[in-house]
């Protein structure tokens, strides 16, 4: 190398290649881990590890299955205290409202919610979309949980991102004969835990009727009409609040615990987010100090045949409003204040 610009722009490009493929490692590791913050902590390892050992890469495979491979090793690393992230209803059976407490538990329970901004690059073929959104979905995403780390790999790889078997066996230094085990294992898995579809029916985008579904929901959150809100519901819907360990069941324990130990959420107003390859909203509350409105929470819907199956707020404001770019104070009514990226 005869000065430092040529090397400054190898750099450089360097630098640039490995970008571009942050957003689609960060959808692995965040399927292969449960965590949104620990993905990006994983992707960031990741980027740094090929970029000091970019020397020792003799181009036998492309950059992204280099990546992948430092990824995957990344993830293992990460699990294998073999810690599973969970949902509420994943741990405990459903409290009735009467026995309704809210008693939290340390934040690597819980599984976590992300922007799909974050983990789902932008394709052209529909049918790939879907395919990634579904595989975000809180529901997937919690029963990828619960299969061994190296299946999980295995499934998503083959399932999700569609590569062959004998690049996953060579991604894991194994052979195909391994991968296609460890898959049919996950899939059998998979197949015990499958719930009747619980986000299912959630068309992308959004049709019509789920588009009115969603405004009609706004309209009674906003407006805590209990009457609306049950008319949306389905007779088996489900409440989650981590970091609390109660779940609710049925429109009459929601409402119920709304009118009760959550009236405080009365008048608050609600910001569209996409999260999870699903609709949500940033629900902010009152504030009665400093006026406006304050962080509560981030609201993840379940939709399927016409009604709300689902709706799971993930209360820790500090952390999840700034990962999907959100205001911590509405002055204003929500469609006054501007968005982050």
């Amino acid at each position: 190398m005869s000065d430092g610009t040529a090397g400054a722009a190898t750099v450089e490009d360097l630098d640039v290649r490995l970008e571009r493929h942050r957003v689609e490692l960060t959808g692995y590791c965040y399927r292969m881990l449960g965590s949104s913050f620990e993905a990006e902590d994983a992707v960031q390892d990741t980027l740094v590890r090929a970029w000091r050992s970019y020397a020792k890469f003799e181009g036998r495979s492309s950059l992204r299955s280099w990546l992948y491979r430092i990824a995957t090793n990344v993830c293992l690393d990460m699990l294998t205290a073999g810690n599973k992230r969970a949902r509420p209803m994943d741990l405990s059976e459903p409290t009735p409202l009467a026995r309704a407490a809210l008693s939290p538990r340390p934040d690597h329970t819980w599984l976590e919610p992300v922007p799909d901004a974050r983990v789902l690059p932008t394709v052209e073929d529909p049918a790939e979309a879907a395919v990634a959104k579904e595989s975000v979905r809180l529901a997937f995403m919690a029963a990828l949980q619960q299969l061994p780390p190296k299946q999980r790999a295995v499934l998503i790889l083959r399932e999700v991102l569609a590569w062959k078997a004998s690049e996953v066996a060579e991604l894991l230094d194994t052979s195909v004969a391994s991968v296609n085990s460890a898959l049919q294992r996950a899939r059998a898995t998979l197949a015990e835990r499958a719930e009747a579809g619980a986000d299912a029916a959630v068309s992308d985008p959004l049709d019509e009727e789920q588009r009115k579904l969603l405004e009609r929901y706004v309209a009674a959150f906003e407006g805590y009409d209990m009457a609306a809100l049950t008319a949306l519901l389905h007779e088996d819907a489900i409440m989650t609040m981590p970091p609390f360990d109660l779940w609710l069941t049925g429109h009459d324990d929601i409402t119920g615990f709304m009118t009760t130990i959550g009236s405080a959420c009365e008048g608050s107003r609600l910001l569209p987010v996409q999260v999870n390859g699903l609709p949500g909203f940033a629900q902010y509350k009152p504030d009665p100090e400093k006026g406006g409105f304050s962080p509560w929470a981030i609201q993840v819907l379940e939709i399927s045949d016409g009604r709300l199956t689902g709706f799971h707020f993930y209360l820790d404001t500090q952390r999840w409003f700034p990962l999907f770019g959100l205001p911590l104070h509405l002055d204003g009514e929500p469609d006054e204040v501007e968005q982050g990226a």
